[in-house]
Formats: structure tokens, C-alpha cells, sequence
């Protein structure tokens, strides 16, 4: 039997207009969510800042919901600036400095065969603390990854584009296979056997101080801190090219890094028990880390108008 770890907790969750007490906030068991993967998610923080609870690019994120949620074709019940609101409201009520942000849009109860139409689309907002999703050690070590044996779903099978609940089976496999084999993340491959992402993060490779990253069309999900991550090293004068590129690039990169809401930017130190260049966080990647880092925690200009204080 495995561990039973305690999940996170706040006060208040924001279900269909209204804050709800924690352990109040409930969907039917035969909502179509549970048992078909059917809705949409975001994952964002706000960020503790010297001028306040700092929400990072949380517009962004607000778009990426509804479009994800149009993949579904699920009409949506509230406005990007309503939701944007609730999110506001939601953070305000618990009372937190910095937390992350999980609102989904999903089908709830109704019909219970796979067609999907006819049931309602409901929505939370919940926010609670969280620190470092790979650990806290993982920004300045790096971690430990393998190459999964699952593929990244192929463009006809899911829309990977999408960030759909449905779609999150295929990194659960994929992340599972990581821990039971002693790592702390796994990278996939796409459907034409080249780089992908890992299961919840994007990928970067650094080769000859050029960076690399795997296009839309590895079926890579279109992350928010990725962008901020491509924005960042091209103003620090980097060459960024995004490209397919085989699998046995990680083992010649000089560096490698994860990015993401929850990963933020974190160094990747082996790959299939091989260490990338040096074994250790590589100077662009550090260099990158700390630009975007100087910007949510206020010693640097926030030039980009990526955080909205509440």
C-alpha cells in the first residue's frame, strides 16, 4: 500500500458563483468529469512580491481555460473577466500571500454515456500554498529523469494542445513509471519518436549556448512559463529555435531544463542515469532561472506586464 499523504487545504473553494466552505465543495458521483475526463484546468501562482500578492500572467492563463474548454466544446458560463474576478475574490478569501490556482471548467451530472453534450458545465476555483512541485533542493541540484515508455498522445487521438483532464491519464502513466523506477520526472517522446515534454512540464535543451525546444507540432502543450522562458533567453541574447529533435539529443545537450507553472525552471541533472554536460545546473539555465525569478520577486522591473497585484 502506498503512503497516504495529505492533499492541500484553504478555506474556501469558488463553485458556480459561490464561496463554499473546503470540505462543502463537492460534485456528484456521476458527474461526466469522474468518469470520462471530461473538462478543462489551469494551473497558475501568485506570487509573494515586495508590493503585494503578485498574479502571474493570470489573464493568460484565464484565455488558455476557455480555449481548452472550446476544444471540448463545452459553452462556458462565464466571461474571461468574470472568471479572472472569481479567481481574485477566491485568493482574497483565503487569505494567502502566494498560492497556486487550480480552476477548472468541467461536465457535471446528467446523461451517463460518453456523449457529453447534454451534461451541464460547472466550474471551481480552488487555491491553496505550495511550494516546489520537483522539491526545494531541485532549482539549484537539478533532478533525475528518464525517457518514459509511454508516448506523448499522437494529434488524432487526443488535442494535446488542450489542457484537458482526460489527457493528464497518459502523464500519470508516464510519472508513475518515473517514481517507481527511482526518478523524479519522466520526459516523453511523441508519436514520431522525438522529444515531446515531461509529464507536466516543458522541455529546453541547451547545446553550444543555442537553445532548443520542442515545437507544437511534438503535440507539446502551449505553457505560459515556456513563453516567458523563450521571451527571457532571447533578451538575454540567446538564439531560441524550436524544432523536432530525436532523443539522443538529451545525452549530448550541455544543459537541460523543465519549465512550467508548477516546476517553474528547473535544471535537469541526468537523463536515463546519464548526466547532462556537467551533472549539475548549467550557467544558462542558471542565468534564465534568475531572470525570471528577479521579476516575481521584485528586483527587476516587471517589463512585460506579467503580474497583476491584488
Amino acid at each position: 500500500m502506498s503512503e497516504v499523504v495529505k492533499g492541500p487545504r484553504a478555506e474556501f473553494i469558488w463553485m458556480d458563483g459561490e464561496l463554499v466552505p473546503w470540505d462543502e465543495a463537492k460534485i456528484h458521483v456521476l458527474a461526466h468529469v469522474i468518469h470520462y475526463g471530461s473538462g478543462a484546468f489551469e494551473g497558475a501562482r501568485v506570487y509573494a512580491h515586495p508590493k503585494g500578492s503578485a498574479m502571474l500572467r493570470m489573464g493568460d492563463h484565464v484565455r488558455r481555460l476557455l480555449e481548452s474548454s472550446k476544444m471540448l466544446r463545452m459553452e462556458v458560463p462565464y466571461s474571461a473577466e468574470e472568471i479572472l474576478q472569481a479567481i481574485r475574490d477566491t485568493v482574497a478569501a483565503n487569505k494567502l500571500d502566494a498560492c497556486y490556482v487550480r480552476p477548472m471548467i468541467y461536465r457535471g451530472v446528467g446523461p451517463a454515456g460518453v456523449n457529453p453534450l447534454a451534461n451541464p458545465v460547472n466550474m471551481f476555483i480552488a487555491v491553496w500554498e505550495w511550494g516546489k512541485y520537483l522539491g526545494d533542493e531541485a532549482l539549484n541540484d537539478g533532478v533525475d529523469v528518464c525517457v518514459s515508455n509511454f508516448r506523448r498522445m499522437a494529434p488524432d487521438t487526443h488535442l494535446p494542445m488542450g489542457k484537458v483532464a482526460g489527457n493528464y491519464v497518459n502523464s500519470q502513466y508516464a510519472k508513475m513509471e518515473a517514481v517507481l523506477g527511482g526518478f523524479s520526472e519522466a520526459i516523453l517522446l511523441d508519436h514520431t519518436g522525438n522529444l515531446a515534454e515531461g509529464s507536466g512540464e516543458n522541455l529546453f535543451l541547451v547545446r553550444d549556448r543555442k537553445i532548443y525546444t520542442p515545437g507544437f507540432g511534438n503535440t507539446v502543450l502551449g505553457g505560459i512559463t515556456r513563453n516567458c522562458v523563450i521571451t527571457l533567453a532571447q533578451e538575454l541574447g540567446y538564439e531560441v529555435t524550436e524544432q523536432s529533435m530525436p532523443r539522443e539529443m538529451l545525452y549530448i545537450a550541455d544543459e537541460a531544463f523543465f519549465c512550467g507553472t508548477a516546476a517553474e525552471v528547473t535544471p535537469i541533472r541526468s537523463v536515463d542515469r546519464l548526466p547532462v554536460g556537467a551533472g549539475s545546473r548549467g550557467p544558462v539555465t542558471k542565468e534564465i532561472q534568475s531572470a525570471f525569478f528577479d521579476i516575481l520577486e521584485g528586483r527587476a522591473e516587471d517589463r512585460h506586464g506579467w503580474l497583476e497585484f491584488l
